[in-house]
């Protein structure tokens, strides 16, 4: 079933919680890269998927073209699925779960 862009987007306010500056300053840390994988051995899909999402942040809704809205539909399943996870027991804020998490904007600590 295909969400319709009113439902992505209310999905995506809610799940994505980083704002464009905040992403923008954690994908340049060692921490970001050090997470996801890489299929060329180079950026991860998660650290790509985060530019591409700080990209999105700055656009207004009406400027949003048909990719903006898949990439959007793809962040918040990736997101979903791995809060669903639930994360580690213990030290969450320094765990891959919350770095990989924060690649695709959201920190599940907020």
């Amino acid at each position: 079933m295909t969400k319709s862009h009113d439902e992505i987007w209310d999905d995506w306010q809610s799940l994505v919680n980083m704002a464009p500056a905040d992403l923008d300053r954690w994908l340049e840390t060692e921490e970001s890269r050090s997470v996801g994988d890489s299929p060329d051995g180079g950026e991860s899909t998660g650290h790509r998927s985060g530019r591409r999402i700080v990209e999105i942040r700055r656009k207004r809704k009406a400027d949003l073209a048909e990719e903006d809205w898949d990439h959007m539909a793809r962040v918040v399943g990736y997101i979903r699925r791995h809060l669903a996870q639930g994360g580690p027991s213990s030290d969450k804020e320094h765990s891959r779960w919350r770095y990989s998490l924060m690649n695709w904007g959201h920190d599940p600590l907020k």
